[in-house]
């Protein structure tokens, strides 16, 4: 019995000291911004806040017809209703209540959107990078053909075919976009898959599930979460545009995008400030996605621009 007992050992040392020269996955490093970065973390977290608790801080509904004229100025105030900071719109309603109510709209339906083209294209990416073969060459051409179709063009024949729901605009979205997220999810799961680390889980005969879960997607998690704020930059002005083209968010909900095609004639009819009736909604539309844009480039520019070569 002792002597099966000594023999064992030496085999148990053995195995135990070949898996301990196997390489690991690398340190998971700690992000550091810099002070564009802060900035730009500030205004989303300014705008996602505004999501949250926006309309219910606003003076005014969205569809409230308060004001004594179209296009007041700012801080105008109208009897018995009270001040309008950035003055009324066309139809003699409050700027700032339906930009706060359109950040909901805008910032909610894109972010949703973002998170379900991400599901789409992170699982297809990483499963064609993982499985190969005809798995990857069925996925990587019907992801090109997609990717052939200029943007704009797509969703214009969608919601017109379908309508412009804001279940159809969401999936719409992601539909598209899912298109980038796969190419990018591929990249690095592919470059991953070759690394040291996880052949060595390979070789102690880990599951595919158990390689995905505990191997890729970590060390792909930074750049992906990165490249979503690219994403969500990309829905956010792809839904505005639609929204400009009269086939977005549909009125009287407030939208970013809408509210801008709607007040154009304020730049020629206005006087005074109230010529500044469509550029609210649009400076909101930039510090949102300038913001984004900011944090982006930070991360970037600490991975020495690395991912900026995979994101298109």
């Amino acid at each position: 019995m002792s002597d099966t007992t000594q023999s064992a050992a030496p085999e148990d040392d053995t195995a135990k000291s070949i898996y301990d020269e196997l390489p690991d996955a690398p340190p998971k490093k700690k992000l550091k911004l810099s002070w564009t970065g802060k900035l730009g973390v500030a205004i989303v977290a300014f705008w996602i806040i505004m999501v949250a608790i926006g309309p219910l801080i606003s003076p005014f509904h969205e569809a409230d017809i308060i004001g004594d004229d179209s296009y007041l100025p700012l801080w105008s105030t109208t009897e018995g209703e009270g001040l309008h900071v950035l003055g009324t719109d066309y139809l003699e309603r409050d700027i700032f209540s339906r930009i706060l109510w359109g950040a909901r709209t805008t910032v909610g339906i894109s972010f949703l959107a973002t998170i379900l083209a991400y599901l789409m294209g992170v699982t297809a990416g990483i499963a064609a990078a993982v499985k190969k073969g005809w798995t990857d060459m069925i996925l990587s051409r019907i992801n090109d053909a997609i990717l052939s179709l200029p943007t704009i063009m797509l969703g214009l024949l969608i919601v017109v075919a379908l309508g412009t729901s804001i279940p159809i605009l969401i999936g719409t979205a992601a539909i598209i976009y899912a298109s980038s997220v796969y190419r990018i999810a591929r990249a690095y799961g592919q470059e991953i898959m070759v690394m040291d680390y996880v052949e060595s889980a390979q070789a102690r005969g880990e599951t595919i599930w158990w390689i995905i879960f505990r191997e890729v997607l970590p060390n792909a998690a930074m750049p992906l979460a990165t490249d979503f704020g690219l994403r969500l930059v990309f829905i956010v002005l792809f839904i505005s545009s639609l929204s400009f083209l009269g086939l977005g968010i549909q009125p009287p909900a407030a939208d970013w995008g809408s509210m801008v095609r709607q007040n154009l004639e304020a730049m020629q009819t206005a006087t005074g400030y109230g010529i500044l009736a469509p550029v609210w909604p649009a400076l909101a539309i930039a510090s949102f996605t300038i913001a984004i844009n900011l944090i982006v480039d930070d991360i970037s520019a600490k991975s020495g621009g690395d991912l900026a070569k995979k994101m298109i």
